[in-house]
Order: C-alpha cells, then sequence, then structure tokens
C-alpha cells in the first residue's frame, strides 16, 4: 500500500526546454557586472561622442561627410565594448569554471550556445537602436543650420541608424562565436583584434584590386555599409553588406557548435 501510495505522489521529473534555457541565461546574463559596464560603456560612450562632434563641428567645403557617420562615430569604441561582451558571454565562462554547472544542467549544449547567442543578440541590439536613435537627435541640436543638418525623416536616415545597430550585433556574435571556439578571453580578444581589425588594414596596403575588393566582404567594411547613408560603386549595398554579415555570423557558430559537441568541457 505504501509503494503505491509513494509512486502515485511523486514529482514529474525536471523537464529541460528551450523556454528555461533561455532564462537561465538570461538571469546569468544580468548578474555579471561586465554585463552592465560593456553596454554602459557602448551606450554612454556613442551618445556622448556624438554631441561632442556635433558641437564642435566645422564645416569644410572640400570633403563630404555622411551625417549619420559622423553623429555615430562613437560606436567604433561601442563595438569594441560589445565585441568583448560577446566574448565574456561565451569565454568568460570557461575563465571562472562555470561553464561546467553550465554543460551539466545541460548536456547537449548546443541548446546552450544557441540560448546564449538569442539573449546577447536581443539585448545588443536592443541597447544599441535606443543609443543610435537618441545620438542622432541629439547631435542634430547643434548641427542645425550646418551642411549636416539633417532628420529621422529624411530618405535613408532610419534605415542608416538601424543598419548601424544591427551591423554592431552581428559583428558581436561573429565574435561570440570565436569566444566559444578558443575557450579564452585573451585568445578570442586577440582574434578579434588581429583578424577583425588589424588583417583588413594590412591587406589595404597590397596593391592589388582583387585584394581590395574582398576585403568589401570582411566584416568591418560589411557593418559599415550597413551604417552609411550612401554608398559608391566600390562598396557593398546595405543588402550585400547584411548578408555578408549573416554569413561570418552563421559560419562563427558553426565552428563553435562543432567544437563544443566533439570536445570535453
Amino acid at each position: 500500500m505504501s509503494t503505491g501510495m509513494s509512486t502515485g505522489t511523486a514529482t514529474a521529473p525536471y523537464r529541460l526546454t528551450s523556454r528555461r534555457i533561455l532564462r537561465s541565461e538570461w538571469h546569468k546574463l544580468w548578474t555579471l557586472r561586465s554585463t552592465w559596464i560593456m553596454l554602459g560603456l557602448a551606450s554612454v560612450f556613442t551618445v556622448v561622442l556624438g554631441m561632442i562632434l556635433g558641437a564642435t563641428y566645422t564645416p569644410d567645403a572640400g570633403e563630404e561627410i555622411d551625417p549619420v557617420t559622423y553623429a555615430l562615430l562613437g560606436t567604433q569604441v561601442g563595438q569594441v565594448a560589445i565585441a568583448v561582451f560577446g566574448i565574456l558571454i561565451t569565454a568568460g565562462e570557461y575563465a571562472t569554471g562555470m561553464v561546467r554547472a553550465t554543460m551539466a544542467a545541460v548536456p547537449r549544449r548546443l541548446p546552450v550556445l544557441r540560448a546564449k547567442t538569442a539573449v546577447f543578440g536581443t539585448i545588443a541590439l536592443a541597447i544599441l537602436l535606443v543609443t543610435n536613435f537618441l545620438t542622432f537627435p541629439l547631435a542634430q541640436l547643434f548641427l542645425d543650420g550646418t551642411d549636416l543638418e539633417a532628420s529621422l525623416g529624411d530618405p535613408g536616415i532610419v534605415r542608416a541608424l538601424a543598419g548601424s545597430a544591427a551591423g554592431t550585433t552581428l559583428i558581436g556574435v561573429i565574435v561570440l562565436g570565436l569566444g566559444s571556439a578558443l575557450r579564452s578571453v585573451p585568445g578570442a580578444i586577440g582574434a578579434y583584434i588581429g583578424g577583425l581589425i588589424l588583417l583588413p588594414q594590412l591587406a589595404t596596403m597590397i596593391p592589388d584590386d582583387t585584394v581590395r575588393d574582398a576585403l568589401n566582404y570582411f566584416p568591418l567594411p560589411a557593418a559599415e555599409s550597413l551604417a552609411a547613408l550612401h554608398t559608391s560603386s566600390d562598396d557593398l549595398s546595405p543588402g550585400a553588406g547584411l548578408l555578408t554579415l549573416c554569413v561570418w555570423a552563421v559560419a562563427s557558430l558553426a565552428v563553435a557548435a562543432y567544437l563544443l559537441k566533439r570536445r570535453d568541457v
């Protein structure tokens, strides 16, 4: 009798679902001090620098400047902060040893990578969109009456502001994959700086048109095409830039997923 009663009242086993994994990664992310620091740096620096540039702008008759690119120059530093944020989400867990508990809770592993990517992408894109759509009008308060005067209602402005946010987010996703694959914060930062920043700069020194055309398909130039209000015939179109970044992001995550399944924690 007692055996039957205990069987009938036994609690259901814990069910591991995608929603619960997402919730876990969401809560884990917001408990990290680095999350607030990196997102704060990316947002505050972009807004402050945009206002400073707007207040100190002096028209130059010999140079044509993109008003969106000019107002969002601070995103170059913000992009580094977002990239480091992506690295800390993945490689940071290996540095602290927390990854053992994470993978013990989710033995299949790949749902963890998907959840981390989804949470990172959602947070980064939301923060960057708010930052860009706040920075541009604030910079325009000082640029009113200059050759860089523009408004959100002008053709292409909203697309360029949203494109800048999407491009930076996808750069972060690419680097998140690097962090997962390399399992080292310094190693992933080095790969980001060397592979995504320095290598394209060094390649521009090669006097070959084919190399220069190929450089457009590197992540950073592709992201720049998304944020540009006007692109030249030598640059990628915003659509081609978005597709290029998506291919890089998928490739980075595919490598990370393969290594995650093949290696021990």
